[in-house]
């Protein structure tokens, strides 16, 4: 056995010999982080990019050079963004007491909402013959910018 491959030289082997588990935390800790560490709605994101998309739709329609169909391309974009969300949200709403079923059910309605998102950008693609490929990207990338407005919200009410 060479000296590079001994238990001694290998910091990982040495780091887990003097470490100690972490000890539970108690429900008085786990309340004092949520109060301090508020959480988003899923659902409020949800009615923002919704929100958002309307008036996305809105404003093409009123001073788009093509209005109707602007909007409507508009309306596609942010369809593809909000109704994934809220399947996505729904799918999401039971707790699991198994952190391994909670990331499993996170990634099967993350593969569900991007499945989704595919197949309604596909549909405006096909069933919507003269679409405006700037008006559906304004209403898609509007709506999933709602996401850092979220973050940005959380990160000023836990600085207050």
């Amino acid at each position: 056995m060479s000296e590079s491959s001994s238990p001694a030289a290998d910091p990982w082997d040495a780091d887990a010999a003097e470490s100690q588990p972490a000890a539970p935390w108690t429900r008085e800790q786990v309340q004092v982080l949520e109060r301090e560490q508020p959480s988003l709605s899923p659902w409020r994101v949800v009615g923002l990019q919704a929100l958002v998309g309307a008036v996305l739709v809105v404003l093409w329609a009123l001073w788009g050079s093509r209005g109707q169909t602007q909007a409507a391309s508009a309306l596609w974009g942010a369809a593809a963004v909000v109704l994934p969300s809220a399947a996505m949200a729904w799918g999401m709403r039971r707790r699991s007491a198994q952190a391994a079923a909670a990331l499993l059910a996170f990634m099967v309605w993350e593969l569900v909402k991007i499945v989704l998102t595919v197949a309604i950008l596909v549909a405006a693609v096909k069933l919507q013959p003269d679409l405006s490929w700037p008006a559906l990207l304004v209403g898609l990338i509007g709506c999933l910018k709602v996401h850092l407005w979220g973050l940005w919200a959380l990160r000023v009410k836990t600085n207050e």
